[in-house]
Formats: C-alpha cells, structure tokens, sequence
C-alpha cells in the first residue's frame, strides 16, 4: 500500500503526519514536519478513527415530506439533492432577491474551498450574503492587526521563534490543552532560561507551568495590558529610537494611559501591582520577547481593542520585526488563517482584499470573467447574517459548510430557532451535526485524507492536503458539489483543486496575502511556503517587519484605546461570570471528536470548573449536577471543583450543546465578533443531584 504524507484535519497546527491504506483500518503515523517535529496530540493519533466511523454520511438526505422538517430525512440521490437545492435558490431569489440566499462557510474548509464558496455565493448566486465562523474566532485580532502593521497574518515568525524568546507573555491562550505538540517550543524555551507569563482567569496547564500567572477578571484584559504600558513609560522601558523611526501615533497612547495607574489596574483586573511590575520588567529587560495573544483576550465587545492594547505594548517596547520578538495571535481553526484570506468573510475579496475596493473588485472580476459592477457589495457579518434568517431581507435559503453553528453560536437557542425558521437549509458535512439534522438537505462530502487542497496554518505556513484515499461511492468533494450547483445555476466552475488554486493564485497576486508564487510542487518541495509569496522565484516571507510595514508610510501604527466594563456585567440575579473554552480532548462543537472512542472514555462529558469556594456557598459538591443560567438560556454540566479558577468565574467548555445557550452575543464595534468569553450567569445545584 502507498503511504502518503499529509496533514492533521484539526487545529492550525497542522501537524505532518502519514497514512497508509490497510486493511481493514488507514494506519496514521506523526511525520516530522518542521511545526510538530514528530508529535501528534490525541486527537491527531485518532484522526483517522473518523474516516470509517458507523455515523458516516454516505448518500445525500432530503425530507421525506419536503417543506415539513418534522418528516425524517430519507436518502435520495444527487440529481434530487441539487434539483430542490437549485429550486430553492431560484425561488427565492425571484421572490425575495438575490441577497435572500446565502453560505455559512467554515475554517476548516481548504484554500480551494473557501475560495470557491466566496465566487460561488458572489459570482453563481450575484449574493452578498455570505461569512463564516471564523468570524467568531480571529476577526478581532486580524482587524487590529490589520489596521495597527498593515496585515494579518497571526503568527508573523515561524513557530520555531517561540524557543529563541527570553519572555513570552502568553494572553488567553491554553497551548497545552489546545495544540499540545506546539509545547515543545515553550519548553524548549524554558530549559534555557525563557520566562513565561500566562494571563487566564484559570490555572490551565499552561499556567501551571508558567513563570508567573496573572488571572484577571474575564472582560478587563485591556485594562490589564493598559497597565502594563504605563508602568512601562514610568519606569523608562519605551524603545523610543524604535517608537520614533518605526511608528506613529504614540503621543496618544501615552497621554491615554496616563490613568492606568497599577492601583487602579489592580482594583480592575484583580492582579497585584508586584506580578504587573514584574510582567514589565521581564517584558523589558529579559529579552529578545513575545507577546502573544488568543481568544480569551478577543472573543469581547472590545476584542479588538484589546488586541490593539497589546499591540500597543508590543510596539512601545520595541518588539516587532525583530529576532525571536514580536506580536502575534495564535490561530485556532485548521485554515482559520487561509479562511480569511480568500473571500469567505463578508466584507473580503480573495488575497485579503476589500469588497468596497475599486482596484480590489477590477481585479478580481477580470480573473472571474465579470464586470465589476456584478459583484455585490459588503454583507453582514456572520452574527448579523445568523440573526435575520428566515426574515423579511434576510437570509431565506442557507448552505452551511464546515460548521455546526447551533452549537458554536452565540445565544445559540436563538439561532437555533432562526435555522428553523428558513425556507429552506443544506448542510455539507461528514456527520449528521445538530445543525444537519435541522435541514432539508444534508450532503456527505468528503474528508481531510480524501481530498486535495492546501491549507494555511498558524504561521502563514500554506501546506498541501495530499489524498490518501478515495472516498465513498456516493460521496462527493465539496469542490464537486459547488462545481454541479454553479452549472445549474448557469456558470462553469472547476471541481479540480489543482485548477482552482492556481486560480486563487491568479485572484490574490499583488493583495495583502499575495499566494501568486506558490505552486503546489513548491510546497511540496519547501515543506511549506510563507505567504505573501509575490512570484515563483520569491522565497516566500517566513518573518514579516524586518524591514518595515506595509502601510502607507512603512510605519506601525499606535490606537489610543481604553477599558470599558463588558457588555453584561455581573449583578444581584445573575452574580458571576462565565467564560468558555477548550478542552484537551475535543475539537470545535465536537461534532467529530465526540465519536472518537479514546477521546469520549477520557472526557465522556462536559464540565463546569467551579471554585469550591462558591461551590461551598451554593451546596455544590464535585461532580453535581449544576445548572447555569444567564438571561438567555440555562445549561445543565456537571461540576469539576478547582481552586485553580477565581471564585468569581465559571468556566465551561464549548464542545457540547450547552454552553453557547449562555453566552452573550453582543458584538464587537470592529470586528462583530460576539462576546463569547464574559458573560453574567446564576448558578444552582440542579435538582437532580448526582444523577
């Protein structure tokens, strides 16, 4: 049998790992590729427990009654599939107009993918609504970055680079339970004497690991960060030759943390003055140093400023473009960076370009053979779209690929009602998801090993997806998919992956996120290519601002940004804070690990972390049944006491139905990503007990 070297279908590592096609099972070994270095974590090492799993859709589903989502789904062929899909879209769209149909796209989606779903929707449907879920994953970190160096690309350095800091301040983040092989890098660090400050409301693994912790309350991550400039400028640590050559804008800053004093951070955040003292000085003198955040700074009304605030911070210190230093943000999603780069988002042409550019739309409509002015304008952002399903000017036809948004959304109850309230739903999926089983088509595409694509991880790495095998009979690509919808709709597309790249290529060449030098047998041969990648003979960009930035003046630039309390704060009803997360063990809403055996037996269920202080005052012993409550939903977990969370927080995992039922979806002002990670909830022992 032929082994054939691949890619993990998990996060934005992408790990190297290689298959060989056995009978009866694919044998899945890890490979060393330069991000994992032969390690896998178990959901790697189990991957491949998906590719013949009993759940596995194997035919398209249609409703055995059409129109009627209480009718079972019964299985029906292709041809039946796309002529109610093709007659669900032309219907609406005479009836209620072009923007009445839309796409959910996904991060986990291929380069190719996505960037077909993008022309698809603008190009075969003429429709602007479309986004996806990486709008509730990176959007405030790219928007801050974006407009703060002139680019988004999360990680600007290899990976590698986090063992050659002497300091890393790591914000939101959990990499141990999150993408355990890229420990290695900080424990690598740390043999030689690295210094790690991890900020996180809970003693995760990688906090307990950690030189200091610093556990603020959810919602003042800004202020925290504030803090700690204006210690940095009282106490003489600015790189001002840097702040003067190579940035703009910082007299506002200065003047705008003026008030940050540490009293006042403290009585804030709840982190003594001496750790944020202490963060500075490491920060300052126990260089070269990183500051890394991830979405438990992000996933705020204020997210982006947030992110902006340790921008800030990074850039006053002196500490982007330089060696084993700088800014970063940890992706999370398997193509969260290629997902966003190539026109899924709802305000995004291919190459990082602005759908209200006139040079970005002339140059993407010659690639596609249109005139410009067919393109559509901006849409709504993926909360915005979800929130109007079903309504008048709203979305009335929706296709979802790659995402399980009633259990990843926010107020998930809410928009698990407006999916019902479609006129029609198609869903592309391995699984039968809790969202599939709402639609009235369900379509079975094919996974990670038996496709083609590339995918772009967390450090701008873009890396070849080589199939493996091939799939099931009745199976189609999602590429196959879009290609046979776009001809009944009137418009010739390709389903070859190799075809479509080369013309995403084409569409991204001179964008932010130029991919027009790589070629698949360049990826092959450089184990990865680093974006922007202008021409074949360019040896890609592993390190961005070395040089400069690109912006209009070459300089970073400096936002004046301020602490504001969360959109929901806690009061006598509801008294304390919850804040969701990962577990080690799970992926995303767990529509694929969740039927993993090893991963189930190791975590069969979901847990609320609470301290036993509260617990205590509540009556709650580890391992209750506990409810909790916010003003939108109630959720029943059961309880893991830890002295490692603050009394004041509660911590739930967002792998299950459940926890998306609480949260708030208040919208970031920039970036309209939802207020995930702070809102105010009630907390019972449930009547049940222990069960």
């Amino acid at each position: 049998m032929t082994a054939t070297d691949t890619h993990c279908p998990y996060c934005a590592l992408q790990c190297g790992m290689t298959l060989t096609p056995e009978i009866p099972r694919v044998k899945l070994e890890p490979r060393d590729f330069p991000v994992n270095k032969g390690g896998l974590c178990a959901k790697g090492f189990t991957a491949a427990d998906l590719l013949d799993h009993r759940d596995r859709l194997l035919s398209p589903l249609v409703r055995k009654e059409p129109g009627n989502r209480l009718s079972p789904l019964r299985e029906a062929t292709w041809d039946e599939a796309l002529t109610l899909i093709t007659e669900a879209i032309t219907t609406s769209q005479r009836e209620h107009g072009r923007d009445s149909v839309g796409a959910f796209g996904g991060g986990g989606l291929t380069n190719e993918k996505a960037y077909a779903l993008g022309k698809f929707v603008r190009v075969a449907l003429k429709s602007a609504s479309i986004d996806y879920n990486g709008r509730f994953c990176m959007s405030s970190a790219a928007t801050a970055a974006n407009r703060a160096l002139g680019i988004d690309r999360g990680l600007p350095f290899p990976l590698e680079d986090v063992a050659g800091a002497r300091t890393v301040l790591l914000v939101g983040a959990n990499p141990a339970d999150a993408m355990p092989p890229s420990m290695q890098y900080l424990d690598a660090g740390r043999e030689v004497g690295a210094r790690h400050i991890v900020v996180d409301p809970r003693r995760t693994t990688t906090a307990a690991g950690a030189h200091l912790h610093l556990q603020p309350l959810p919602g003042t991550d800004l202020a925290l960060a504030n803090g700690l400039l204006h210690i940095a400028i009282r106490e003489g640590h600015l790189d001002e030759d840097y702040i003067r050559t190579r940035t703009t804008g910082f007299d506002a800053v200065r003047a705008a943390t003026n008030s940050y004093w540490p009293e006042r951070v403290e009585r804030l955040t709840g982190v003594p003055e001496t750790r944020l003292r202490e963060t500075v000085r490491l920060l300052a003198t126990h260089g070269p140093a990183m500051i890394l955040t991830a979405r438990g700074a992000e996933q705020h009304s204020n997210g982006t400023d947030t992110a902006q605030a340790y921008l800030n911070l990074a850039l006053a210190l002196g500490l982007v473009g330089k060696p084993f230093s700088g800014y970063g943000t940890i992706t999370g999603q398997g193509n969260g960076q290629g997902g966003r780069e190539h026109g899924q988002k709802a305000d995004q042409l291919p190459g990082y370009r602005k759908l209200d550019d006139p040079a970005a739309r002339a140059h993407v409509a010659a690639v596609w053979g249109v005139d410009q002015d067919e393109l559509p304008r901006p849409g709504l952002s993926a909360y915005e779209m979800l929130d109007r399903l079903g309504t008048d000017g709203g979305v009335r036809v929706l296709m979802v690929l790659a995402s399980n948004i009633a259990v990843s959304a926010p107020h998930s109850n809410h928009i698990r009602g407006r999916l019902e309230a479609l006129d029609f739903l198609v869903v592309s999926d391995i699984f039968r998801s809790e969202t599939a089983e709402l639609a009235d088509v369900v379509l079975p595409t094919a996974q990670w090993a038996e496709e083609e694509g590339t995918m772009t991880n967390l450090e701008g790495r873009v890396l070849r997806r080589k199939r493996a095998l091939a799939p099931p009979p009745d199976v189609r690509t999602d590429l196959e998919m879009l290609a046979a919808l776009a001809g009944r709709l009137g418009r010739f597309e390709s389903s070859d992956p190799r075809t479509v790249f080369d013309e995403l290529r084409r569409a991204s060449a001179g964008g932010i996120a130029d991919y027009q030098g790589i070629t698949y047998e360049r990826i092959e041969r450089e184990d990865g290519v680093f974006w922007p990648c202008p021409a074949e003979d360019h040896p890609g960009t592993p390190r961005l601002f070395a040089d400069g930035f690109p912006t209009a003046d070459g300089r970073a630039r400096f936002f004046a940004v301020h602490h504001r309390d969360p959109a929901e704060m806690p009061d006598r009803q509801y008294p304390y804070v919850l804040t969701t997360g990962r577990n080690m063990q799970h992926y995303q809403s767990g529509n694929q690990t969740r039927r993993v055996k090893a991963l189930t037996v190791a975590l069969p269920e979901p847990r609320a972390e609470i301290h036993p202080d509260l617990a205590r005052r509540h009556g709650i012993a580890d391992g209750d049944l506990v409810e909790l409550r916010s003003r939108r939903g109630a959720a029943v977990l059961r309880a893991r006491l830890s002295d490692g969370i603050r009394p004041d927080t509660v911590f739930a995992p967002f792998h299950w139905p459940g926890a998306n039922a609480l949260t708030n979806p208040a919208l970031d002002p920039h970036s309209r990503m939802p207020a995930f990670k702070a809102c105010a909830i009630a907390i019972h022992r449930h009547e049940r007990g222990t069960d």
